[in-house]
């Protein structure tokens, strides 16, 4: 168990960015009943914002403000809650701290952008900061991954290979700065749901491997063959629980993107585009079609969860 130290910090805020998939390669259920993954994420510049601050002991709130805070649940279910409660008892003698967390949204619940995960990692990083805790990145890494399998990278950031269920990660050899467009779409997605109906269309699915073409085109930051290169396992299931998926996808590639791909679960569709007056075109056209509930412009790699205060 790690030491706690006197701080004289009354609050501290972390700023940490959405992921897309870059490929997200899915095996069969392991007997955990976790999926293997080969995944490769890429962090993008959309952030929500966790505030921590001192609360009495063992005590651990949250409020949520902004893109669909009325969809985050606010009691221990809730990652930044569970983030800081792991915290606290692995580093903290018993029941000695508590966190009032403050989260102020901009991705959105359940849209395959890791929006939880991502206010997992930031409450972690937040509340190690507030509570001035003797622990280290990599320590630091390991229990993110006990909250969740993206919790991780969104501490990381960057563009990131991602292997086991997703929760380990190394930086990949990447070049470039890439423009995105992602379209989030009318209704969430469930990340059970989505993998439930991909086991029904891929039973005994092959032990995934990180697509070649994907990493070449990293290398060489070459956006066209990145393009080419997008891949996501779960996009037929996602396509089949959300069939307008396919037009929005479809669409913003007569209108001019390199490539699209679901992120994760979904269904936010990402697009990649040539440059960013390109994005701004993109952005415009998806807009009007009125096919998403809103469209937004994003560039990556962008570093994982940062403070800001």
């Amino acid at each position: 168990m790690g030491s706690v130290t006197p701080s004289t910090r009354t609050g501290v805020r972390v700023r940490v960015p959405a992921k897309i998939n870059l490929a997200l390669k899915v095996g069969a259920p392991r007997r955990d009943g976790y999926h293997p993954l080969a995944t490769v994420y890429h962090a993008v510049s959309l952030y929500d914002e966790v505030e921590a601050t001192w609360a009495n002991p063992d005590e651990f709130t949250v409020k949520v403000d902004g893109e669909g805070a009325d969809q985050v649940p606010l009691d221990s279910t809730n990652l930044a809650v569970r983030a800081a409660k792991l915290l606290a008892h692995h580093y903290a003698p018993r029941d000695s701290l508590g966190a009032s967390l403050s989260i102020k949204k901009s991705i959105p619940v359940a849209g395959g952008l890791a929006g939880g995960s991502a206010n997992g990692a930031a409450a972690l990083l937040a509340c190690a900061v507030l509570w001035d805790l003797d622990i280290t990145p990599e320590r630091l890494r390991m229990l993110a991954g006990e909250i969740g399998s993206d919790v991780p990278f969104a501490l990381l950031g960057g563009t990131a290979v991602g292997s086991g269920r997703g929760e380990e990660v190394a930086p990949a050899l990447a070049r470039g700065m890439y423009h995105w467009v992602l379209a989030f779409g009318y209704h969430g997605l469930s990340t059970a749901a989505v993998y439930r109906h991909f086991d029904e269309l891929t039973p005994g699915a092959p032990p995934p491997k990180v697509p070649a073409d994907l990493m070449n085109a990293l290398r060489r930051g070459d956006p066209r063959l990145l393009g080419a290169a997008l891949n996501n396992d779960l996009q037929p299931a996602a396509l089949e629980l959300q069939p307008q998926l396919r037009t929005v996808l479809q669409t913003g590639l007569e209108y001019g993107a390199l490539g699209a791909v679901v992120s994760g679960s979904g269904p936010t569709c990402a697009f990649l585009a040539d440059g960013e007056s390109a994005a701004v075109e993109l952005s415009v056209s998806l807009s009007g079609e009125g096919l998403c509930r809103a469209v937004r412009r994003a560039t990556g790699p962008v570093p994982g969860a940062r403070l800001i205060d």
